[in-house]
């Protein structure tokens, strides 16, 4: 069964809905700041474009990606890891725009966790039919610091699941605008994201962009 925990298109911003003991929905949180947000997005993709990147085993993912921060998060057949340089330009990431960096902050305290100093943000560019398979975010050495989840654009379904990959799992409808927050006993939930419905959205047409900050370091 899929959740829409805000029906009536966030006519309530920033209600704080708790998914988990450690995990707090969003609703609305960054519909102030979404065009500045998404035209941060557009200053880092330019320096450092999307990209679709390969799993370890070879198969070419169907989001596409880029960073920005002092680490950006890569595959390919070495494996999963953090690095330094993009691989695709060869130079470091960009820096985290500042806007961004301060709505993850407020966004992870809002839910609890003070102190987040977010080192990589992981941009992600959906079209019509992309999807994340269920995964645990677990490659960072820091796993006390929460996950901060930006969704903006088309709507998608968020599949929340368990701290086991067979274990149930609920869905909710990330709608534009919405922030997801989990950490604590949730941060190593597995999570996914539902084939993305084709849509349109004012600012992003087809597209749903997801931004979602990680602290690799103490």
């Amino acid at each position: 069964m899929t959740t829409d925990l805000f029906a009536s298109d966030h006519a309530q911003q920033n209600l704080t809905v708790p998914i988990g003991p450690g995990a707090r929905f969003l609703g609305g949180f960054l519909l102030a700041d979404a065009a500045a947000i998404l035209d941060a997005v557009a200053d880092v993709t330019a320096r450092s474009p999307f990209r679709h990147l390969t799993t370890p085993g070879g198969q070419q993912m169907s989001v596409a990606m880029s960073n920005c921060g002092s680490l950006g998060w890569v595959s390919d057949r070495a494996g999963y890891r953090y690095q330094a340089t993009d691989p695709l330009t060869g130079k470091p990431w960009p820096p985290m725009p500042a806007l961004l960096l301060e709505r993850a902050q407020q966004a992870a305290s809002q839910a609890g966790y003070e102190h987040f100093q977010p080192d990589v943000c992981l941009i992600n560019r959906y079209t019509t039919g992309a999807r994340m398979g269920l995964h645990q975010d677990r490659d960072e050495n820091n796993l006390t610091a929460p996950i901060v989840s930006f969704s903006l654009g088309v709507s998608a379904v968020f599949i929340w699941g368990g701290l086991q990959r067979t274990g149930k799992a609920q869905r909710f409808v990330l709608k534009h605008g919405d922030a997801v927050v989990w950490g604590g006993p949730d941060r190593l939930r597995f999570h996914g994201v539902a084939p993305v419905k084709a849509d349109e959205h004012a600012l992003t047409g087809p597209l749903r962009i997801n931004i979602t900050f990680r602290q690799t370091g103490p």
